[in-house]
């Protein structure tokens, strides 16, 4: 499975960056392959440790925060290979290498 996800404190002043940077952390301490952008953290794995991650990054945020919004979009794909977050974003580059 591949999520896509976003938390984002509210309730805990104007900027959120440093919030969000925890969640960011809890990410990569997850040893699962992910990747951050400016929207959205997507992570890979299956069912149980990518929403475990995902709930680590809300329980971190609202630590600091009285309130945390959570946006999720799921592409699950049962029997298909690990490393697919690489692997979607390499198959998009070949199509646009063609000409």
């Amino acid at each position: 499975m591949i999520a896509a996800f976003s938390v984002t404190p509210l309730g805990a002043g104007e900027s959120v960056g440093d919030l969000v940077a925890e969640a960011v952390r809890v990410v990569r301490a997850s040893g699962l392959p992910h990747e951050t952008n400016a929207m959205f953290t997507n992570v890979e794995g299956d069912w149980d440790e990518v929403m475990g991650v995902i709930r680590a990054c809300v329980d971190r945020v609202a630590e600091s925060a009285p309130r945390v919004s959570v946006v999720i979009k799921l592409d699950i794909r049962p029997g298909e290979p690990a490393n697919r977050l690489a692997g979607k974003v390499e198959s998009i580059e070949r199509r646009l290498a063609e000409p």
